[in-house]
């Protein structure tokens, strides 16, 4: 297998034209590669600057998960650090975990910061949602988000092998005119959902809105998580 590593957008073009397989840091697919067989050419996005970079605001796809520190939000930090042992937090990449792996551990805390991504078309560069990723696969290059004000993520103890442990994500935004929105998303199994509401009127009429959401059709377990997230990210927001 030959392994490109291109430093330019332009020319991780030129290898997709060619035909590479994107790679992040192989944890999900080596061991179906030593099964099935190396592809001929496989590309890695850690020599392209814009795939490498960890800003406030933004975190290119080849970051590696034990990277991601205080520039980020605290979900996305506690996302990225809840993701298996530290041997594959110090391979495992951003781009990996949300387009590679059917677990998706970082896409909650993704879609509470109203994250957009990033990806790489066949012409040029463009942004697009997080929805299209999923569906399409796209070749991501990284993530920019609005900032919250607060945010928070808990993510429930599971067997190893088990079932995909429930993970519920939550942030607190402020729009132009300081009226703060709260964004839910919750992985419950191998599903995610996210909602938003208002919540100036306090955790109770935000609880009664979700409620009336996707979330209200979650199983009372879950819906209990929900509700204590909920309460502790409104509480913190309060308290600041």
């Amino acid at each position: 297998m030959l392994l490109r590593q291109p430093t330019s957008v332009s020319e991780a073009q030129e290898c997709l034209a060619q035909g590479a397989v994107p790679v992040g840091g192989a944890t999900l697919v080596w061991a179906t590669w030593q099964r099935d067989g190396f592809p001929d050419l496989a590309m890695s996005l850690r020599g392209l600057p814009e795939a490498t970079a960890v800003e406030a605001g933004s975190l290119g796809a080849a970051v590696v998960l034990n990277r991601i520190g205080d520039r980020v939000p605290e979900v996305l930090r506690r996302a990225a650090g809840s993701v298996g042992t530290g041997a594959v937090r110090r391979t495992a990449t951003v781009g990996g975990n949300l387009v590679g792996s059917s677990l998706r551990c970082l896409l909650p805390a993704a879609l509470v910061l109203d994250a957009r991504a990033r990806v790489l078309g066949p012409d040029r560069p463009y942004e697009t949602d997080l929805a299209e990723v999923m569906a399409k696969r796209h070749l991501l290059l990284g993530l920019r988000w609005h900032t919250p004000l607060v945010s928070g993520y808990r993510k429930q103890p599971a067997e190893a092998g088990g079932p995909p442990p429930l993970v519920v994500a939550t942030a607190v935004h402020a729009d132009g005119g300081g009226r703060h929105r709260l964004r839910v998303a919750v992985r419950e199994g191998y599903d995610v959902l996210s909602e938003s509401t208002a919540c100036d009127a306090g955790a109770d009429e935000a609880l009664d809105t979700l409620e009336r959401t996707d979330i209200g059709a979650l199983p009372a377990g879950t819906r209990d998580v929900v509700r204590e997230q909920v309460a502790d990210i409104l509480a913190t927001l309060a308290g600041r």
